[in-house]
């Protein structure tokens, strides 16, 4: 059976900013928080779909670091047992001629799907990160590459955090009070770092924490359920310092948290599937 509504894991605190689920009967999902519709802005980031035992059951957001291989969250692809990806900004325009969530349409089915081989789900954020293989290529102007090892790392020691800016972009929740909005639309939002020290049990060198959705002048965006996976872009460029990860909030309020790829360790295990 497909659950409705939002999938979430608790783990020290931390809520993931991860799994809407796909049919919308009580409880719709949401997108980028405060952002703004992406459009042409990144059609390198899809909306993919997994399913658990042959059926979708949640959704996340990912990036095609080439034409056949897109980086998303550990957490979004454990346990599945197939699923497939939409690139259109706004997949709700086109349901149900595009097969959204089934396939068929304009979706593209994964042919394999990877997790890194020491994740363990309730520990999620320690390695936090997955790629799906497209069973056919995507052609597109601009494809996402994996920072510098050791990039935030060298950001996190200079003064002035609060003005190195960041891009999230999803298809997750817009906002989840004081009303709730169900809309598969590709979304991007503002961000700045906070640190890299990890936080609520998180240890340092695994994840970093940026403002998420704080409305009052510190970032002008944020992540919510759904866009785990999704990138953070290292200001507007195409360079991705981070997946979405996990909030500290149900409200996807405060602080956002996103897993590092910019380390040897996560950078090892994505280039071996890069073709």
């Amino acid at each position: 059976m497909v659950r409705i509504g939002a999938k979430k894991r608790t783990a020290l605190f931390a809520i993931l900013v991860t799994l809407i689920l796909l049919l919308v009967l009580a409880v719709p999902a949401l997108a980028v928080n405060f952002g703004e519709l992406d459009g042409d802005g990144h059609p390198h980031v899809g909306l993919l779909v997994f399913d658990v035992d042959g059926s979708p059951a949640w959704r996340c957001s990912g990036t095609l670091l080439s034409p056949t291989v897109m980086l998303t969250a550990g957490h979004c692809t454990y346990g599945t047992s197939g699923g497939r990806v939409w690139f259109e900004a706004d997949v709700d325009a086109g349901i149900p001629g595009n097969g959204y969530p089934g396939g068929g349409g304009t979706s593209i089915e994964f042919s394999e799907i990877h997790t890194h081989p020491q994740y363990v789900p309730g520990a999620f954020y320690l390695y936090d990160v997955g790629v799906v293989i497209l069973s056919q290529p995507v052609q597109t102007n601009t494809y996402g590459a994996l920072a510098d090892v050791g990039l935030l790392d060298g950001l996190a020691t200079k003064r002035g955090r609060q003005d190195l800016s960041f891009t999230v972009v999803g298809y997750g929740l817009q906002s989840v009070k004081p009303t709730l909005q169900a809309d598969r639309v590709r979304y991007r939002g503002a961000v700045t770092l906070i640190d890299v020290k990890g936080t609520a049990g998180i240890p340092a060198g695994t994840s970093a924490t940026f403002t998420n959705n704080p409305g009052k002048g510190n970032g002008q965006g944020g992540t919510c359920f759904g866009d785990s996976g999704g990138p953070i872009f290292y200001g507007d460029s195409n360079v991705v310092a981070a997946v979405t990860s996990y909030g500290l909030n149900a409200n996807c309020a405060g602080t956002g948290g996103g897993y590092r790829v910019d380390t040897a360790d996560d950078q090892a295990f994505i280039n071996q599937l890069l073709h």
